[in-house]
């Protein structure tokens, strides 16, 4: 079964959510309180994290982004009343899997469980290749596809599942320009609504954990109007 946080400060929506998601087996752990959320994920495994942003004592965002740095890599869907993409793009950008705002469905919130649950990383066979390789290795980068690793220069890096999802497939598509709306289609798998800026925002944070200097990329390129490219340094 299925473990999954709920965390929200009204106790209605907490109500509501655990009620349905028991009736699709899952296992409901709550939280109203930022402080309890955060121990709890911290302390406990989880498959899922629902997580609101307006919380007692420390909220959302700054939960998600405590979690990446503890590299506990559970999907998280936040959910809020906020519907500023700003707000959307800051949680997204820390490592969020997903944005809801309110009011929404219990049948919309199961439904993007499912999604996400199907595309992370360690769950997503479809990052091995064709021929099995379990090794992508382009200059100094090495993907490990069946420990979910990555190495620069020999030293492991860590990254979060989407960094993670964005460098293989870049990767084993070498020289190929790919644009922001395949990127948001593949790497996503739907449109936010325009907000193609989370794909820069991802490719920012990769060349910071990939590139000697990531003003001045060697793999990860632009091209300027189309998208990016993925490159192998001249040595």
């Amino acid at each position: 079964m299925k473990k999954i946080l709920v965390v929200d400060d009204e106790p209605s929506i907490v109500t509501l959510l655990t009620f349905n998601l028991e009736k699709e087996g899952y296992q409901v752990t709550s939280a109203t309180d930022g402080l309890e959320a955060l121990e709890v994920a911290l302390t406990q495994p989880f498959d899922f994290i629902l997580l609101d942003v307006m919380l007692p004592h420390i909220d959302g965002i700054e939960i998600t982004k405590r979690l990446r740095q503890e590299k506990v890599e559970t999907p998280i869907l936040i959910l809020t009343a906020k519907d500023d993409p700003i707000d959307r793009i800051l949680g997204l950008e820390i490592g969020a899997d997903d944005y809801l705002s309110k009011p929404f469905s219990p049948r919309e919130v199961i439904a993007r469980i499912k999604a996400i649950s199907r595309r992370v990383v360690h769950k997503e066979p479809q990052l091995v290749d064709e021929e099995k390789n379990e090794l992508v290795k382009i200059g100094t980068i090495e993907a490990d596809l069946s420990n979910y690793q990555v190495k620069v220069k020999g030293q492991q890096i860590f990254l979060t599942p989407k960094e993670f999802e964005l460098l293989v497939y870049f990767m084993k598509r070498k020289d190929r320009v790919i644009d922001r709306d395949t990127l948001l289609d593949r790497i996503w798998h739907f449109d936010f609504d325009g907000q193609s800026r989370i794909v820069d925002v991802h490719i920012s944070h990769l060349r910071e954990k990939i590139e000697d200097d990531p003003k001045h990329p060697q793999y990860l390129q632009t091209v300027r109007g189309f998208g990016y490219t993925f490159k192998e340094p001249h040595q």
